[in-house]
């Protein structure tokens, strides 16, 4: 659909209009969708066929265009009628529709299955009945004797005809009006955006906050695809979020997504909103100023009130005969209402009380917000994105993308696109399809699938002949479950999702653009591995309208641009970041050529000012250990007395970063022996309260804090900053070494091994490392000391990699080079 608010205009297909709506519907899609359409084409052509045999003179892919004028809109619609019949009496349009449900059936079922064919149908007879119709090629004006569908039964071919009668005439207003409702609220929101009023998010600008607004906006006015890296602490949501209303109430974007890896991130975005909106509103002489429309989606699972996660309708309540229940839940005021609440306890106990799943309100509500906050799941998953991608008027083009601790981009989008896939489940469902008599067919196909992945015995890499064969094998039960219905309830929702999934492996197998990698880790095991999604994920930015990636850790740009698909546009710098770059090589300030080379502009490197971290950091390196797995044993009790030594000299709790739980459980396990400390080591905690919790804790009644590199500990928790004044980081946090990380390898075995190695292990450890620390000051005023406690950070190909702030220090080479240093001030003290 296309509209246009200043002309109060829209055109889309009949097709459209009559599945449109503005409460829940099934977004249907995957292979399953594309082999009904090619068997709906064949019954087209076999009833084609048997109809012109019959009635020489009928004609077939007619196309019907009207013009509607309704509440002060104008509606053009466009459409191709299956068969239209002309006879002495007048005409019969007629649609032909393709049904797994064996025929003939109850009409009111068939109504009350398929409501949008009827609708369809029902517009084409309203637009020739009120000569609003003009068809190609053209006819003579005729009254109209009859409309009717035609349902098919897939399997047989079995035919049932169901005529309209002057009481669907119904149909196509109330469609019209569902359509004018959408087009008025649009119309609504860009008002309330042109009159946008918001506050600063910050009651004062820190030193280097009072240009980056300017600066932003002036780079991405210049060109509308920006990496802006800016520190932990420097006001980075805020100052994103000022810029996206900015930008949404000139009227340059229709909404904007705000999207993140972590849901803590989410929740600091939702938080920021809402102060921006109050104090705005607070400080407006002339009463409430009108706010941005906000939806925080959460995850479906958050979502569900049923005692059971299935999505399955025949099974949940909650979800079964949706579309005809919608309309009297009166849940529709979560959109028509601005101020309605719409966090996630308001939305489950509303979908409760209504006996609607609230994932549903949240599908009926997202298109009437002008700002999403979500995970990159919904833009970048392909289980998830449909959610964004089938909303009413969404356009992307239209569209700003904000997308939050970028770092994590290339890694979650290569997450999202990988599968494993274990015999025993597929033993487990073969024995259920079975118990449920499945078709034939089917059971037939998936007890090959489960051969297979029995034979399998761990292997790096799959060998060619069988992944052709595995290949193969899905596509076979792909087409079986296209072909032939399944009772999804009876299987229960774990057999559920493993059938599901063989579809999703057969699609995964046929995309060419991922590097991918077949491999068994273990007997009955195997992984299906996305190695690099950069083109993927290049090929979704090229779609909106501006995107804006931030992170306090994107260099080195030139390979963070390139792992995003975003080497082929280039990278520059704006001319005030031109000068000493240590991270970004000889080729800063310039445009970086890519393997990945197609026409496109050259995206830009936007670095936040931060003076006030100039000297926050002290930093040595300790040269006496060497971290490397081969060789940290022998470093054991260096390393505790170094975390002895640590908190001695900070005279309260230090922290420690470890590249894994194994490496600090035995640490801690050597300082219990040595050393009288009390040692916290990171729990595994999923909850944010929780985590904070757990961390204030410690800090109150332990001498140190075990942390994990990676782990929302290190990269996810903000109290830290002004508390711990120690840190000491045990080595790059390098990949775990296995096959995924040796096929990398070899995927960029053709820029030469160094480069290659870098790319897979020192890049990702590295910024690890940097994303840890920069949570250690993160206001002015805040100082820290660090030790960087291995040899490795010595050398150039890992000091480079550190952030500015961290790459110049003091070098310890013995036990009195640590004394020395942990005993003299701070340099921010006179040191």
């Amino acid at each position: 659909m296309e509209f246009s608010l200043d002309q109060r205009s829209a055109s889309l297909s009949v097709g459209e209009f009559s599945e449109f709506t503005t409460g829940p519907h099934d977004v249907g899609s995957g292979s399953g969708g594309i082999w009904r359409a090619q068997l709906g084409t064949h019954w087209h052509n076999e009833l084609r066929l048997r109809t012109a045999s019959e009635t020489p003179a009928a004609e077939f892919e007619v196309a019907i265009t009207g013009k509607i004028f309704h509440a002060g809109w104008t509606i053009t619609l466009t459409g191709r009628i299956d068969q239209f019949l002309r006879a002495p009496a007048g005409i019969t349009l007629r649609e032909i529709k393709t049904v797994m449900h064996p025929l003939p059936a109850d009409e009111a079922a068939l109504r009350g299955d398929y409501p949008a064919y009827f609708v369809q149908l029902a517009s084409y007879a309203t637009l020739w009945k009120l000569g609003l119709a003009t068809v190609n090629p053209p006819v003579t004006a005729h009254a109209l004797l009859r409309s009717e569908l035609v349902f098919v039964e897939t399997s047989s071919g079995l035919a049932q005809s169901i005529e309209l009668t002057p009481a669907d005439d119904s149909l196509f207003r109330g469609q019209l009006e569902r359509l004018v409702e959408f087009l008025d609220l649009r119309l609504r929101a860009r008002e309330r955006l042109r009159n946008l009023r918001f506050q600063s998010p910050f009651a004062a600008l820190r030193p280097g906050q009072e240009t980056t607004q300017a600066e932003l906006t002036t780079t991405f006015e210049r060109q509308p695809l920006v990496l802006f890296e800016a520190p932990t602490g420097f006001g980075k949501t805020g100052m994103l979020l000022e810029f996206a209303l900015g930008q949404l109430r000139a009227g340059h974007f229709d909404r904007a997504l705000y999207l993140t890896s972590k849901a803590t991130g989410q929740l600091q975005v939702v938080r920021t909103l809402d102060h921006m909106m109050l104090s705005a509103s607070a400080a407006d002489a002339n009463g409430p100023s009108p706010g941005v429309a906000v939806w925080h989606v959460r995850n479906k699972s958050e979502h569900c009130v049923n005692t059971t996660f299935h999505c399955v309708r025949e099974n949940c309540a909650y979800i079964d005969r949706l579309e005809a229940r919608w309309p009297a839940s009166g849940l529709s005021r979560f959109y028509r209402i601005e101020s309605h609440a719409r966090d996630l306890a308001t939305l489950r106990a509303a979908g409760k009380e209504a006996r609607i799943c609230p994932y549903e309100i949240t599908r009926a509500a997202l298109a009437f917000n002008d700002v999403w906050i979500g995970d990159y799941n919904y833009v970048f998953a392909p289980r998830n994105r449909t959610l964004f991608y089938h909303q009413a008027g969404f356009d992307p083009a239209r569209t700003l993308l904000i997308l939050d601790e970028a770092h994590n981009l290339p890694s979650r989008v290569a997450d999202a696109y990988s599968h494993v896939a274990k015999a025993d489940d597929a033993r487990a469902l073969l024995a259920e399809l079975d118990h449920i008599d499945a078709p034939t067919p089917l059971v037939r196909a998936w007890e090959s699938w489960t051969q297979l992945l029995a034979t399998l015995e761990p292997v790096d890499a799959l060998d060619p002949a069988l992944e052709a064969d595995a290949s193969d094998t899905l596509s076979k039960i792909a087409d079986q479950l296209s072909e032939l219905p399944l009772d999804y309830a009876a299987l229960g929702p774990r057999f559920s999702e493993l059938i599901w999934q063989s579809q999703q492996l057969a699609e995964w197998l046929a995309d060419g653009r991922l590097k991918k990698l077949l491999w068994c880790p273990r007997p009955g095991e195997l992984n299906f591995t996305c190695l690099d999604a950069a083109d993927v994920i290049g090929e979704n930015l090229r779609e909106y309208g501006g995107a804006v990636l931030a992170s306090a850790t994107l260099t080195p740009a030139d390979a963070f641009a390139e792992n995003c698909g975003m080497g082929d546009f280039g990278l520059r710098m704006p001319e005030a970041e031109k000068g000493p770059a240590p991270n970004l090589g000889p080729e800063a300030g310039s445009i970086l050529p890519s393997p990945r080379a197609f026409p496109g502009s050259p995206s830009i490197l936007l670095r936040a000012h931060t003076p006030w971290r100039d000297h926050a950091y002290d930093v040595a390196v300790d040269a006496r250990v060497d971290t490397r797995f081969q060789q940290r044993a022998r470093f054991y009790a260096t390393t505790a007395a170094t975390v002895a030594a640590l908190h001695q000299a900070a005279g309260a709790a230090v922290a420690v970063f470890f590249p894994s739980y194994a490496y600090a459980e035995t640490v801690a396990r050597e300082l219990e022996k040595t050393h009288p400390l009390r040692v916290a080591l990171q729990p595994r905690l999923q909850d944010l309260a929780a985590q904070t919790a757990w961390v204030e804790q410690s800090l109150a009644f332990t001498d140190a804090l075990f942390l994990v590199l990676g782990s929302s500990f290190a990269e996810g928790i903000d109290v830290l900053g002004g508390q711990v004044t120690h840190a000491m980081v045990v080595g790059p946090a390098l990949p775990e070494v296995n096959a995924v990380q040796r096929a990398r390898l070899a995927e960029f075995s053709g820029l030469g091994r160094a480069e290659a190695f870098r790319r897979v292990y020192q890049i990702p450890g590295m910024t690890k490392v940097n994303q840890a620390l920069g949570r250690m000051v993160r206001a002015p005023g805040h100082h820290a000391r660090i030790i960087l406690h291995c040899q490795r950070f010595l050398e150039p190909a890992y000091a480079s990699l550190l952030a500015r702030d961290y790459q110049f220090g003091t070098n310890i080479l013995d036990d009195k080079d640590l004394g020395d240093w942990l005993s003299r001030p701070h340099p921010a003290d006179g040191g």
